[in-house]
């Protein structure tokens, strides 16, 4: 039996002055089914099949306008690009969707070369499902290149490399003689369309797509919370102490909250149509081939350069359509078992990052090009993320979690906290639970057992557990 839960305290005035008497939506009431909790406030929706990810919030139906433009930028976020769409001359993925499938994460191209055990890199066709991030290493990036190895590209001009990943394996034991395997992945890059790199003047990490969901309360959190969250992070008995990254953003020192280090203020729609696609735009009106020696010709290829390929209208309706979606309630929160794993989480101390429960700013999310999302304002969510940077450990398995990639004030060994909001249907959505920031970790445990630096303590608690209460942990992440 369903039954209603009140929020009036939840939404502030702002949705009164944005939802009209006759919209069908009121959103003083939010449906909650039996057996699941609000994640999101007024973004919460109810859904556990595969296109949990991928489906907009009510208060998106509430306004024709922005159902519209919804629909418009899905379209674009899935829309396979051509050569006459923009695509190229070099890029990384055709669509935004080919990466993040269903608004999630593309099963990554790195284990696709013979199962657990075989080598994997660039896929047949090129396509990875992946970013490659290459620098020298003192940081500078290689003339010709960029900050990206671009893996495909159109007819007649060559990709500018191809990835290659040796897999390693290490088997540890839990102290109740439960075994665990932990793999960790060696990069080369071969097929250098130019000069090749020698390895040891070579740093490359590698970024497997972020889910998209949950992106519009994110960019709507409350940025004097999560510095307060920042002054706050200093847990010396577990190690543990978070802070903010800030960068420079159109001229704008900001907070950063996207990406895997924090390293970005807004969904950077512009970058991924640039870096990713190969498609001009506004922001970044210049080929990414510019400066390549293939391309110092490029008008033989009939490349032209004179006009975009992509209009600001079009990226603030993809923006809109990313934060618009909705966030998946969390499933089963009455099971027995997922009760005692939520215990557990908490015992661990996971919610010393993983923090729990976040507030929206009253004016919501603003999109690119200004427009103001009210509904996002003044809500309740529940990200599992305080959005801050933490070291994770250079020495597990003599490798670590340190990627040697410098993101604004972030250093290679620190990451900013994942959101665990609508994690446990990645399997589902996806097919896949690779985890971490390149698809190291296998399933839950792994990514557990991967923790370092802030994590060591928590990931110890873990180990300590015992079989049934490590397990209940794992099915508590799954209800997430």
């Amino acid at each position: 039996m369903n039954h209603t839960v009140k929020y009036l305290a939840l939404f502030s005035l702002a949705f009164s002055l944005a939802a009209c008497d006759d919209d069908g939506l009121d959103v003083r009431d939010v449906e909650i089914p039996q057996g699941y909790a609000l994640s999101a406030g007024i973004s919460t929706i109810f859904l556990n099949s595969s296109v949990a990810y991928d489906t907009q919030a009510d208060w998106i139906d509430a306004d024709p306008d922005y159902a519209m433009r919804f629909r418009d930028g899905d379209g674009l976020y899935d829309d396979t690009r051509t050569i006459s769409g923009g695509l190229g001359p070099v890029y990384a993925g055709y669509s935004c969707g080919s990466c993040h499938r269903n608004a999630g994460r593309t099963k990554p191209e790195l284990w696709n070369g013979g199962g657990s055990f075989g080598e994997g890199g660039s896929g047949s066709y090129g396509f990875s499902s992946m970013l490659v991030y290459i620098s020298r290493k003192n940081g500078a990036f290689f003339q010709n290149y960029g900050r990206v190895l671009h893996d495909q590209a159109i007819y007649g001009v060559k990709p500018e490399g191809k990835l290659n990943v040796k897999w390693h394996y290490e088997k540890g034991a839990f102290p109740d003689g439960e075994y665990y395997e932990l793999c960790y992945p060696e990069y080369s890059i071969s097929e250098w369309y130019a000069d090749s790199i020698a390895p040891e003047d070579l740093f490359c990490t590698v970024r497997i797509p972020l889910r998209h969901v949950g992106m519009g309360p994110m960019m709507a959190i409350d940025r004097h919370e999560i510095e307060q969250l920042a002054a706050k992070s200093n847990y010396p008995e577990y190690g543990i102490s978070g802070r903010a990254n800030y960068i420079t953003e159109k001229g704008k020192l900001q907070l950063g909250l996207s990406g895997n280090k924090a390293q970005h203020a807004d969904l950077t729609v512009e970058l991924g149509f640039s870096s990713d696609l190969g498609v001009t735009n506004s922001r970044y009106p210049e080929e990414i081939c510019e400066g390549q020696l293939q391309m110092q010709d490029g008008s033989m290829m009939g490349l032209t350069y004179d006009q975009l390929d992509i209009s600001a209208e079009e990226m603030e309706d993809v923006d809109l359509y990313m934060q618009g979606l909705g966030v998946p309630a969390r499933r089963d929160v009455n099971d027995p078992t997922v009760k005692r794993g939520e215990e557990m989480f908490y015992q661990a101390k996971c919610h010393l990052c993983h923090t729990v429960t976040l507030h929206t700013q009253p004016r919501g999310s603003t999109l690119l090009l200004g427009t103001q999302l009210t509904w996002l304002g003044s809500q309740t969510i529940h990200p599992y993320s305080d959005f801050l940077l933490h070291d994770m450990g250079s020495e597990i398995m003599g490798v670590g979690l340190n990627d040697n990639y410098v993101s604004g004030l972030a250093r290679g060994n620190e990451w900013r906290t994942t959101p665990l909001c609508g994690i446990g249907l990645q399997e589902k959505v996806n097919g896949h639970t690779y985890f971490l920031h390149d698809g190291r970790a296998r399933n839950f445990t792994e990514a557990i057992l991967w923790h370092g630096g802030e994590g060591e303590a928590s990931k110890n608690l873990f180990k300590q557990m015992k079989k049934e209460d490590r397990a209940a942990l794992i099915r508590f992440l799954q209800s997430l």
